[in-house]
Order: structure tokens, then C-alpha cells, then sequence
């Protein structure tokens, strides 16, 4: 059984093939997003040179996953993004950004603890499907990123009474809610 608690290492050959070095297998990038999305952290290194080229390819999948319309960064962050690389801010933005992702897995947190069996509103009927509407919003909006988070993932993944216009809701208050942090960030 590997050590999930050390980053899985992931070795970059010459012919940029990239060497999962617990399973001793070649991986993809998909492969390393779902490693990722299941809570694992991962480190990528070049073989020869030993340089770590995890940015690099985290960077990569953010991209390929926008390129086929997957968006959830807005333009206006990206836009934001890009002159914050040449102006004096550039010291503030890694914070921000680090700082707000916290806070929405610390709010996923506790409003998912909120919503537990404890609570009476728990008992109530419909109470399961509007949760797992609330996990597939909270996994929609955060790309994933809380995969392990709540322990109830499957559901999540797979609202049972949940249709199209449910999804379209969702992505709706998404994008209210990325207006809202591409505003912040200004």
C-alpha cells in the first residue's frame, strides 16, 4: 500500500513520457487530474535534470480542461491574471488566490458538517436529493478540487432525481459566483 501522505512522484522521461513511480506504470495527464481530484498530492520531476515540473504540468491540465469548455476560470480573472505578472501586485495575487480557495474548503467544510444527520432538517423528505444537488454544486464549483471532503462523494457525482435544469441552475450560480471573485480580485 503506497504512502498517501507523501506526494505521489511522477518522473518525467526524455521522451516525455510521464513514470508513476508506485504503480511503475506511464500515466497521462487525465490520469494525473484524477489523482488530484481523489485528494492525492503529486510531485512531477524530470528525470535528468531533477527539476520539479509540477507548475508546469498542473498548469497544462487547468489549460486542456478550459480548451474543451470546461471553463471555470472567467476571462476577467485570466485577463487579471496575466497583468498581474507585470505589475507591482504580482507579490499579492498567489496570496489572494491561495486565501480564497481556503475559504470556500473551509465553508464546504462547515456547511457540509451543518447538513449532517444531527441536524432536524436532516428527517425532512427530499432532504438527501437537495443534498446531493448542493454536493454536485460544490464539486461543480470547485472543479473537483474537494474531492475526499465530504465522504459522500459518489453522490455527489451522481444526483439520482437530478436533471438537466438542475445542472443548468448550477452552472448558472457559478457563474454569478466567479463574477463575483473576478471582482474581488480588481
Amino acid at each position: 500500500m503506497a504512502d498517501t501522505s507523501q506526494p505521489l512522484l511522477i518522473k518525467r522521461y526524455a521522451s516525455r513520457r510521464l513514470y508513476n513511480t508506485e504503480t511503475s506504470d506511464y500515466v497521462t495527464l487525465e490520469d494525473i487530474a484524477a489523482f488530484i481530484r481523489d485528494g492525492r498530492e503529486v510531485q512531477i520531476v524530470d528525470l535528468k535534470s531533477g527539476d520539479d515540473l509540477t507548475r508546469q504540468y498542473l498548469l497544462q491540465i487547468i489549460a486542456e480542461h478550459e480548451s474543451r469548455g470546461e471553463s471555470v476560470l472567467p476571462v476577467d480573472l485570466l485577463t487579471d491574471l496575466v497583468r498581474s505578472y507585470t505589475s507591482q501586485s504580482m507579490s499579492i495575487v498567489p496570496q489572494f488566490l491561495a486565501q480564497s480557495f481556503d475559504m470556500l474548503r473551509e465553508s464546504q467544510s462547515k456547511m457540509m458538517e451543518n447538513m449532517g444527520a444531527m441536524n432536524p432538517i436532516a428527517r425532512m423528505p427530499g432532504f438527501e436529493a437537495m443534498q446531493a444537488q448542493q454536493q454536485a454544486f460544490l464539486k461543480a464549483m470547485t472543479g473537483g478540487m474537494m474531492g475526499g471532503a465530504t465522504g459522500q462523494r459518489d453522490a455527489a457525482d451522481k444526483p439520482e432525481d437530478g436533471p438537466a435544469e438542475d445542472l443548468d441552475e448550477i452552472k448558472a450560480e457559478l457563474a454569478k459566483l466567479q463574477a463575483k471573485l473576478a471582482k474581488m480580485g480588481k
